[in-house]
């Protein structure tokens, strides 16, 4: 009988092993997670609701992925989206799609996700043991076996690494993955915090820490481009470093070439008016309250801790009456509130990342199997391998079908 070793009890990790359970029948599967309870991390996505994946065709999915987005067509194609969705029900968790098509359990209730991965690897035959794998074995270009921390060791034909990433290492993720694989002969890519915050340099930001705009455009502009590489409308939080929230952990994805290249933001307040459009507005504001300081004309229009910053970037004196404000001042003031700029500095530190850019080189695995170009037996899934996507459920339905396609080939 044969013997396969998963490492790492997340969610790309218990889809293998469910994976390979159901196509191998003759064959030991033990999952070696380090944590007292597997997938910790999953417990946390989706801020305690679990987004396990997003209602969408496979070309959707591609083009959701910044980084290598084509090494996965066939992982996506082996096991969908839907394929997702009718586990999970299967498995007797009620889903339901909301904005975006982002998919969740209707519980809302990220453990509901999390026991029914663990009691389907419970179903399958497979077996979950607590352990921490120091090294994988190979001869002669196939895996042995794998050595753990106390000194045991399991003699296996087949090992999954699934150890997930680098970011958030109090769920385990601590980059485990990446030594193994670099110590078997695998390159691995720079490591980078992706689905991150951004720390920026004005002062303001501060000021604004807590505030949370909706149904705002949020702009990346790289240094010499005219064109924004990223633009997308949707919701983001000022902090006291900098700015969060859905769009800029989704920007951050496509800013590839932090610390080698200039970043700025730019915020469009009100995306669905135009210049003229927001100028009609305001005029028809000052209008109402044409005796009023400039400071106290804009309730009706922005957020009241916005007020003063856009007051102090307008360079139109606080307490300048509004009938006295001329259309030039008011065109300057339209341009800031269509175009608030914001220079990032640099990401928060890859630990405070949802996930991990960075990882296992994808030329060194087969596509159509996740096993390893270079060693025999040795199969990768979820976040280990260099490929990672924007929010939405994306970077989950990269781990289940990864994990699946793997499982599939052992």
């Amino acid at each position: 009988m044969r013997n396969t070793v998963i490492i790492g009890g997340g969610a790309a990790g218990l889809m293998a092993a469910v994976s390979a359970a159901e196509k191998n029948k003759n064959c030991n599967i033990t999952v070696i997670e380090k944590n007292s309870r597997p997938a910790r991390k999953v417990m946390i996505t989706g801020k305690g609701r679990c987004n396990i994946t997003n209602n969408c065709d496979i070309d959707t999915l591609i083009s959701s992925i910044p980084k290598n987005p084509r090494f996965l067509y066939s992982a996506f194609s082996a096991f969908s989206p839907q394929d997702v969705m009718t586990f999970f029900e299967n498995a007797g968790v009620p889903l339901k799609t909301e904005r975006g098509n982002r998919v969740f359990p209707q519980s809302d209730k990220a453990v509901d996700i999390v026991d029914a991965l663990v009691n389907a690897v419970k179903r399958s035959g497979a077996k979950i043991i607590n352990g921490t794998v120091s090294s994988v074995k190979a001869e002669n270009g196939t895996v042995t076996g794998v050595k753990l921390e106390n000194g045991d060791f399991i003699p296996c034909d087949s090992v999954v690494l699934a150890t997930g990433g680098a970011s958030y290492p109090l769920t385990g993720s601590t980059g485990d993955g990446y030594r193994i694989a670099k110590d078997l002969g695998h390159t691995v890519t720079e490591l980078k915090p992706s689905l991150v915050p951004l720390e920026c340099h004005e002062g303001f930001c501060t000021k604004l820490s807590g505030l949370s705009l909706k149904n705002v455009t949020l702009s990346i502009f790289e240094s010499g481009k005219k064109k924004p590489i990223f633009k997308e409308m949707g919701e983001m939080l000022f902090t006291h470093f900098g700015i969060s929230g859905p769009l800029v952990l989704s920007a951050s994805s496509y800013m590839r070439y932090m610390g080698k290249k200039e970043y700025v933001a730019q915020i469009d307040l009100k995306p669905a008016l135009s210049i003229d459009q927001l100028d009609n507005r305001i005029l028809r504001d000052f209008h109402e309250m044409q005796n009023k300081d400039f400071a106290n004309s804009l309730d009706k229009l922005l957020p009241k801790s916005l007020i003063p910053v856009i007051v102090n970037l307008s360079d139109i004196p606080a307490d300048c009456k509004v009938n006295q404000i001329s259309r030039e001042m008011r065109q300057g003031l339209c341009s800031i509130i269509k175009g608030i700029t914001l220079h990032i500095t640099r990401p928060r530190p890859i630990e405070e990342a949802i996930i991990t850019s960075g990882g296992v080189s994808v030329k060194e695995i087969n596509p159509a199997t996740m096993e390893s170009k270079l060693l025999s037996g040795l199969f990768f899934a979820g976040e280990v391998i260099d490929v990672d996507a924007l929010t939405g459920g994306f970077n989950l339905q990269i781990a289940f079908s990864t994990g699946y396609l793997a499982g599939q080939n052992i």
